[in-house]
């Protein structure tokens, strides 16, 4: 099947195929053509797909960044055709070194509001495990993220039944606290949104790829927190960072769990579970 569908697209024959691991979201395989290349193809085949907006991330960050992210080939709502990249997801201390070079180039990036607009300069909405992230424009990072990123995703998880209602008052209370804890950055700088290990291909010491992103303009921070989140990076990342791009006090201590709420809601919406707990402990190691 997956071989007639890359066909179709790309009036070319496929000789071999496999499904790879991952792919929550949508179906993926890796296809050899006949001219050799190598491809990977993802398929959603649900009622509301949209891949389409993954590859027009990748494209964004092919175009506006050098980060390395696979060449998109093929790009519609239901298929989205990449080139393959080689690596794995075990991120060795060179690797995160490499990482944090490649990372700091990115968050250098910047533009004039938080937030997304496309070339057409309309909002450019993207998605973040599947699910709907708005980018509206703003001048304010500490609005933007206390309106559009921790209070939206706060209320699609309640919608959703999976964060209790009764959590809303309290994340609106640290919403509202939030000048006392976060710092405006002097500029928005581009960022890849979703930094987790299985996002990051390495060999030999360096980073191959970053896949699946959930651009925007945003706090660096906000990115290097989700990071720690679940142990994608470690010492050898930050020190190889902070020696390009210093991080301001209270990071570590203070910061980085408020931005950590982000994900953690995200994951409440789609799974949750202990991460309703997650939400709670932050919530009430600040009072809430």
């Amino acid at each position: 099947m997956i071989q007639q569908i890359v066909h179709e697209a790309l009036q070319i024959e496929v000789v071999d195929s496999r499904p790879l691991t991952g792919g929550s979201i949508a179906r993926v395989y890796w296809c050899k053509l006949a001219d050799g290349r190598q491809v990977v193809a993802k398929v959603d085949q649900s009622p509301t797909p949209l891949l389409s907006i993954e590859g027009a991330m990748l494209d964004y960050l092919r175009h506006h960044s050098s980060l390395p992210v696979p060449a998109v080939i093929y790009s519609e709502p239901k298929l989205l055709i990449m080139e393959y990249v080689s690596g794995s997801s075990h991120l060795q201390p060179p690797v995160q070194r490499h990482a944090a070079e490649l990372l700091a180039e990115l968050h250098q990036i910047s533009a004039p509001q938080f937030g997304l607009t496309g070339p057409d300069n309309k909002q450019f909405d993207t998605l973040i495990g599947g699910l709907h992230q708005p980018n509206p424009p703003s001048d304010s990072w500490i609005d933007f993220f206390r309106e559009r990123r921790l209070m939206y995703m706060a209320g699609e998880a309640a919608l959703a039944g999976q964060l209790p209602v009764e959590m809303l008052p309290r994340l609106e209370k640290l919403a509202n606290q939030l000048d006392r804890y976060l710092i405006e950055p002097e500029v928005p700088s581009l960022i890849h949104g979703d930094m987790w290990t299985t996002n990051i291909l390495g060999q030999e010491g360096r980073v191959t790829a970053f896949i699946d992103p959930a651009i925007y303009y945003g706090d660096p921070e906000i990115e290097l927190a989700f990071s720690t989140l679940f142990g994608t990076f470690q010492d050898p990342f930050f020190a190889r960072y902070e020696e390009i791009r210093p991080l301001a006090p209270g990071f570590f201590e203070v910061r980085r769990d408020i931005y950590n709420l982000y994900p953690l809601l995200v994951h409440t919406r789609l799974f949750g579970g202990s991460y309703v707990q997650g939400v709670g402990r932050t919530l009430k190691r600040f009072g809430c």
